[in-house]
């Protein structure tokens, strides 16, 4: 998580949210990290999670991330939700809820649905406070 924090703070400093995400590989070892790049690329799927996934799918050449780990510093929107469990990862890590956005249980829960045929094993509000006062700042000062 520390790693994906610091990835959001960095996207704060180019003007974007700042949330972070990692993709770790089965051993652990750190695959793809990045940070929010909406603004700076003018994308509205350039979110943290995607990017991550887009960039650990091409490092292992291939899109299924089984028994991969995606660390979050903000609880999944529906459409990092969705490819997420699209690519197979075999669990989530994310520290701050999305009580707005949020598809891991704040509003929806797409990780966990029945109907869907992989289902990512959820932890959820690891280092929650940090990640939180990150968006709080970065939103008081832009927004303020």
């Amino acid at each position: 998580m520390r790693s994906a924090l610091s990835a959001a703070a960095a996207a704060a400093a180019g003007g974007d949210v700042p949330v972070g995400a990692v993709l770790v590989d089965p051993s652990g070892a750190v695959v793809a990290q990045a940070g929010n790049e909406r603004e700076r690329a003018g994308d509205p799927t350039a979110h943290a999670e995607m990017l991550a996934l887009r960039a650990g799918a091409s490092r292992v050449d291939g899109w299924r991330l089984d028994g991969y780990t995606l660390v979050v510093t903000l609880e999944p929107c529906t459409m990092c939700a969705g490819a997420l469990v699209l690519a197979r990862v075999s669990r989530l890590v994310y520290g701050a809820a999305d009580p707005k956005a949020g598809a891991v249980g704040s509003l929806w829960d797409v990780v966990r649905d029945r109907r869907l045929n992989s289902r990512p094993e959820v932890v959820s509000g690891v280092l929650a406070d940090e990640c939180a006062a990150l968006l709080r700042d970065f939103f008081a000062t832009h927004r303020g």
